[in-house]
């Protein structure tokens, strides 16, 4: 995903004038040829993330669209004042695009890793746009989608990866059907492969969206029962309040699975971690399980 995220700005780079990059470090050396031929519209703050976000805010005020990015610790917890600011609270726009996901940079500890990050964009306003592409033919489209306005959008790419692209999944798509009145599981991003490994053999239909915010509310209404199942790389519960106001009126059950809110205080592979959260086809398998039997009770 890193990659084709790098791939594609340097391409917008060259294609569209309007377009900016900020850093602060993170990949620069890998954009320094697009730095070259683009001196004052590719911008390397050093090592200054509150800074880089503030660059930003006042390119997006001058009409440039700036693409922002960092490990998603250093792009959004660190500069989450600055978020809220310089961006959000001025009116304007930015495409942050953040490496690392929850536990991706696990082996570095826990200053790499941002579990929280989606949940502190939900509380901003209403305005910002969150995708979370699951596989890497995803991430172009995507990001070309969002350089062509001046919304506020966050990019989260993780090494994590679905086998399969779904680049026209911002609503929920279906991709296995259970039978009538089957429990509705909606897995999130890089969650697809995993979800679906664990649902092997169960009555559930089984839905995936890279776009939870805005969450698809009447894609859930379609296809949601009264037993609903949220699977997500980032920390649990994240999307529970969407899926609650998307169904105040419908009678119904919640199973929201993420990274838990524990510091583990462990290092470890991303592997190691999705075993530990229970986001690994087992764990998910076990909790799904356990959900769905209670529910008949």
């Amino acid at each position: 995903m890193r990659t084709a995220f790098i791939d594609t700005t340097t391409a917008l780079l060259e294609e569209q004038p309007r377009t900016a990059l900020v850093l602060a470090d993170i990949s620069a050396s890998q954009f320094a040829p697009a730095g070259r031929r683009h001196p004052d519209r590719v911008l390397n703050v050093g090592i200054r993330e509150q800074l880089m976000i503030g660059v930003a805010g006042g390119l997006a005020l001058t009409g440039l669209r700036p693409i922002v990015h960092s490990y998603a610790t250093f792009l959004v917890d660190r500069a989450y004042e600055q978020i809220k600011l310089d961006l959000d609270h001025q009116g304007v726009g930015a495409v942050l695009v953040s490496i690392g996901a929850s536990y991706d940079g696990s082996r570095e500890g826990r200053t790499h890793q941002s579990p929280g990050d989606v949940a502190l964009f939900d509380t901003l306003g209403d305005g910002w746009t969150v995708r979370v592409p699951g596989h890497p033919d995803e991430v172009a489209p995507l990001l070309r989608a969002a350089v062509g306005t001046d919304d506020p959008v966050y990019l989260r790419l993780s090494e994590q990866r679905n086998a399969r692209a779904y680049p026209d999944a911002r609503r929920l798509r279906m991709l296995r059907h259970g039978g009538p009145g089957a429990p509705l599981v909606v897995a999130v991003g890089p969650m697809l492969d995993a979800t679906l490994a664990a649902t092997e053999g169960l009555d559930v239909t089984v839905a995936y969206t890279h776009t939870p915010r805005p969450f698809d509310a009447a894609g859930l209404r379609t296809l949601a029962t009264n037993k609903v199942v949220l699977v997500e790389p980032y920390l649990a519960g994240t999307s529970s309040a969407a899926v609650g106001r998307a169904l105040a009126d419908v009678p119904h059950r919640l199973l929201a699975l993420g990274v838990g809110r524990t510091d583990l205080r462990r290092y470890g592979d991303p592997a190691d971690h999705a075993r530990w959260h229970g986001l690994d086809a087992v764990g998910l398998r076990r909790s799904i399980s356990a959900f769905l039997e209670s529910a008949r009770v």
